[in-house]
């Protein structure tokens, strides 16, 4: 059986990394990934270039392991979200939710969704686009079988996709201007600002 001595140096190691991809991420949302050297995240680490590599190959490491893993956090809330008997609507709520939570744990992280991905190489770059357009995709479902159903207005899929989607994603620069915010609250505001005009009204035939 390993001992405690023998698991610590590899939990270090896990959490040093943890820390470097939070802080490329805080630098590649303030200066961007292209103007971001391995020398400028090594100084906000205080270590020096050559310790760093000992944590990572390269930037495009970093920027895959960053849009990957919250690619994949979306898709298992997605996947969570579908499995639910929630009616569409609800569900557009759900989803709503999901990235008010998400954006509000990881701001810096969410911000490379909207413009820094484009520097994603291959095979990463393919990996990132199947993951965003398998999440569009289900997003569209959601809202058709709303309209299906008479949960929702009928209006261009397309245009409310766009709607919702894009200001989600830029939720993170909103929300870090008002911290004092409470996450209820903002889900709740999010919900009405965004899916109100969606939904079905019952005087509606």
């Amino acid at each position: 059986m390993p001992t405690k001595t023998s698991r610590s140096p590899k939990s270090k190691v896990k959490i040093r990394r943890e820390q470097i991809l939070e802080t490329a991420a805080k630098l590649f949302r303030k200066k961007g990934f292209s103007a971001t050297s391995v020398r400028m995240l090594a100084s906000e680490m205080n270590m020096e270039a050559a310790s760093l590599y000992n944590h990572i190959s390269s930037k495009q490491e970093i920027l895959k392991e960053l849009l990957l893993s919250m690619a994949e956090k979306f898709t298992l809330g997605m996947e969570e979200i579908n499995k639910s008997d929630k009616n569409p609507y609800q569900k557009l709520e759900q989803l709503v939710g999901l990235h008010v939570h998400l954006t509000l744990k990881h701001p810096d992280q969410i911000s490379l969704i909207t413009g820094e991905w484009v520097h994603l190489e291959e095979p990463a770059l393919g990996q990132y686009l199947a993951f965003r357009t398998n999440y569009e995709k289900r997003f569209t479902a959601i809202i058709s079988d709303g309209m299906k159903e008479g949960y929702l207005e009928t209006v261009n899929i397309e245009m409310a996709l766009f709607s919702i989607l894009s200001s989600l994603h830029w939720l993170y620069s909103w929300s870090g201007r008002h911290p004092e915010m409470k996450v209820a609250d903002l889900e709740k505001e999010i919900r009405l600002c965004l899916l109100s005009g969606l939904r079905k009204r019952e005087d509606n035939p």
